[in-house]
Parts: structure tokens; sequence; C-alpha cells
């Protein structure tokens, strides 16, 4: 048995997500193992639920067969009765085992990335999310996180670990640029290392569009705001390759650069069109000022600037209320309505927290604060008010007017609401 032919069958929607047989819990926690050559469900007992918490039922191929006395027959080597050369396209690709690739797939509590996505969009989401791109957790570093490659057939190539802060999404720089490769850790003999790009897996897929950024962390945010496309990261700039865009052929694809980036990428639809239907978005090289550019934003910067309920329904909330920006499914483009208009100046109209910051940061340095746990509600216990008070204070600092992290504001003000009454 190959056990890289079968895999958690990959997030499209609700509809590929099913009730638990272990824990039977009413909503759809639980993930079939689909077999990649067929694309059919082993059983629908053989799966993992997200529950891992309260429940833990994992499943696995293996061990069905096994229940089952399900045999496979092993060929047996053929006798090398004389020496080929083997040219370098000949190579076999070497891939991560699936026992690594399945050690990952917990202690999301320690992964700052996650906490991070936890913070933006709840736990329901972020369990989607993990589900959906297989975001693993990793020791390298306290906190990292493993965005792994996995092909279109299933095949885990690789697995690139990062570290981020789990206050602003941002990537840990200092003291030093904090990438490795699973690869690389495990130190495996012989490795013919052969990357493909983050989220291919889901190319399975063939009944939506495919839009490409350059980051792991942009695609994944960017699929929760504007789902009706298959979201893709290269990984890198110079990742854009016609061999890696070999699996994008016959399909319709919108390339999302990073400020700074449009016109390489812009030289690569020659090099790629004869694959497939083409396109590139200059949403941000035409509409963001100069410190904007200088600082080399991409589109999850953009998004995170609005609510995702602001980008459902038809026509998106969020183009009803700024006239900007709209996905058009027609051309696989997000196009502004309004080009003479700069969408980030129009932002920033909105209310800022400075004066709310301010206050609350004179409020909590004048007033003796609580030395043990603190009940903020009937569900939230503060384990450390100082702690607490200071991280929450930083988040609101770093995303100031951000409607997404108002929540963290709410919770200071709450807090001082509280401790002024007693």
């Amino acid at each position: 048995m190959n056990e890289h032919q079968y895999i958690l069958e990959p997030y499209k929607g609700m509809n590929t997500r099913y009730h638990c047989p272990g824990c039977r819990y009413r909503d759809k926690t639980f993930v079939r193992y689909i077999d990649t050559l067929t694309g059919e469900y082993i059983d629908p007992t053989v799966g993992r639920c997200n529950r891992e918490i309260n429940c833990g039922y994992h499943y696995t191929p293996k061990q069905y067969f096994k229940d089952h006395n399900i045999t496979f027959d092993t060929p047996q080597p053929k006798t090398i009765t004389e020496t080929k050369t083997i040219t370098p396209q000949q190579e076999s690709v070497s891939s991560i085992p699936v026992e690594k690739f399945k050690d990952s797939l917990k202690d999301y509590e320690s992964n700052h990335f996650v906490k991070f996505l936890i913070d933006l969009f709840g736990v329901e989401v972020t369990n989607e999310l993990i589900s959906k791109y297989f975001i693993g957790t990793s020791k390298h570093w306290n906190g990292a996180t493993v965005f792994w490659q996995i092909d279109i057939a299933g095949r885990i190539r690789t697995g690139k670990i990062m570290l981020y802060s789990p206050v602003t999404g941002k990537r840990t720089k200092e003291p030093f640029n904090h990438i490795a490769w699973v690869h690389k850790a495990l130190k495996q003999a012989e490795f013919k290392l052969k990357q493909c790009l983050f989220g291919e897996h889901l190319l399975q897929d063939m009944t939506k569009p495919i839009a490409i950024v350059e980051s792991e962390k942009t695609a994944i945010v960017s699929s929760i705001y504007l789902p009706n496309f298959i979201w893709i990261a290269t990984g890198g700039l110079a990742n854009l390759t016609v061999e890696k865009c070999q699996v994008f052929k016959g399909r319709r694809v919108v390339l999302y650069p990073d400020l700074g980036a449009f016109d390489k990428w812009k030289e690569k639809i020659n090099e790629l069109s004869h694959l497939a239907d083409i396109h590139i978005s200059d949403l941000f090289e035409y509409h963001a000022n100069q410190i904007e550019k200088k600082e080399g934003l991409d589109l999850a910067d953009y998004l995170l600037r609005f609510k995702p309920e602001e980008f459902q329904g038809s026509p998106p909330l969020q183009a009803k209320k700024y006239n900007l920006i709209i996905p058009d499914t027609e051309i696989t483009e997000i196009k502004i309505l309004a080009p003479n208009i700069n969408p980030y100046r129009a932002i920033r109209k909105s209310k800022n927290w400075d004066k709310d910051i301010n206050e609350l940061k004179e409020f909590f340095k004048a007033i003796p604060l609580p030395s043990g746990p603190y009940r903020l509600s009937n569900c939230e216990t503060i384990t450390n008010v100082p702690l607490f008070i200071e991280n929450h204070l930083e988040i609101v600092r770093a995303q100031n007017g951000k409607p997404c992290y108002r929540p963290y504001l709410d919770r200071l003000n709450k807090l001082k609401l509280l401790l002024s009454s007693n």
C-alpha cells in the first residue's frame, strides 16, 4: 500500500465535511480520507475529527485495511542486468514521510500563526483553514508554523517552517529571518527536492478560477474574503516559473503581485500564456501611495482593513459601502469601480483609536491593578492583568482603526469599566 495515495479530503465547502462517527457532534467536523487515484472515499468511517480536544477520533486508511484484512500485492524488484543512464527528468522526486506530516497537525494552541487567525476569524473558521491548507505546527522554534507543499497528486514535497507574531501576524525577522525547511531539518539522506506551489492540492477542484499571490499567509487570508477563487501561493517572488505552473493548464488564473513586484510578474505572463488564460491585477500598483509601496504591502494587508462579512453577498457590502472594489468572476479580477479614489486613503477616513488608546493607557497607569486572576465575564478570566493590558494595547496600537481588531479595544474598555466600578 502506498500511504501517499490516501489524503484527507481538501476543503471544498461544508458539503465535504461530515458528522463525526466518534463524537456525533451536531456540526460537521469530520474529514474523510480519499484515494487520490480514484477520487473515491475509502469508507464513511475512515477520517479525522477536527474536534481534537473533545473527540480525537482518527481512523486511518492503514488501520482500516488492517482491520478488514485488506492487503496489497507488493511488486518484486526486477533484477538489474545492465546499467542505464538516468537523465535529470527521470529522477524520482522525494517526499516527506507521512508520519512527520501527521505529527505536525496538532499543538495548535502553541502555534503563533494559528493564534493570529483565531483572533481574526474565530475558532470555527480557523479550523476550516487548518483542514483546507493542512497548516502544521513545528517545534523548530517555539510557536512556529509549517506550510506544507502538497502537490495535486497528494505527495508531500516539503514544508516551509516560519515564525510569526501572534499579535500582528507579521513574520519574525529579528534577530534573524525565521525561515527553515522540513526536508533540511529531517536530514533525509539523498533527498531530491522538487518544490510545488503552496495550495496546489486544492487544484483538484476544477470549478473555480485560480488566484496567485506570493506569501502563504496571504493565500490563506484571501481565501476567507474571496472564496470564489482557489488561492495559491508561490512562496517567493521568483517561484512563478513555467515548471511550477504546469498544473494551471487550461485554467483561468489571476496574478496578485505584492507592491513593487508588478513589473516582474507582468513579464511572466508571456512565458505562461500558453498554459492558461492569465491576467494580472494592478489594484495596488496604481492606487497605493509611496509609503505603502516602500512597505511592500500585499493583498492580505489590504483585505485585513475590512471585515470578511463586507465581502459577502452580491454585490459585496464593502463595495456598496465604499464604492471601491468588487470581485468580478467573469474576468476573475478585483476591479476598481472608482479609479480616481485611492482606496487606502478612503479607508483612513474612518475614525482611529488614538484618543481611546491614550485614555486607556493613562487610566491603567494611574490605578493599582489586580495581582491575581480577574473575571472579565462569565466566559473570560484574565490570568495576568498587567500582561493582558500590555498585549492588548500593543495590538490596538499596531492595528489602529481596523474593524476586525475592535474586540481588543472593547475588552480593554470593559476592563476599565469593571475596575472603575470596583
